[in-house]
């Protein structure tokens, strides 16, 4: 699929493992989003620690029973698919980071079905 290769937008969103929307984690509902929104794909990867929005350190610890580890998620796609999804994003989102910025994709390839 070569048409995703050239000037492109990553989208990266900061949030916690927590959060949720409609009952649903927020990762796997933005992820559901993206689809729907045929988007080329996104990625999530969940942190081992980090400092949150409240500068609380978050860190894994098999002493817990919920683990309220960061998240990051990572779309790319062209400019003008992303600022699409970005307004829905602005509606689900309560507490995060939102980045955007400017990459080259070199190769982008998949197996056919």
């Amino acid at each position: 699929m070569r048409g995703l290769v050239g000037k492109r937008k990553l989208l990266r969103i900061f949030i916690s493992l927590e959060d949720k929307f409609k009952g649903k984690p927020l990762w796997e509902y933005i992820l559901e989003l993206v689809k729907k929104e045929g988007l080329a794909g996104a990625t999530v990867f969940k942190a081992a620690a980090g400092i949150g929005a409240h500068s609380e350190l978050k860190t894994f610890s098999v002493w817990r029973l919920s683990q309220d580890l960061p998240v990051v998620i990572e779309i790319i796609d062209r400019e003008e698919k992303v600022r699409e999804l970005l307004k829905v994003l602005d509606e689900v989102i309560e507490e995060g980071l939102v980045v955007l910025e400017d990459v080259e994709v070199i190769t982008y390839r998949h197996r056919g079905k």
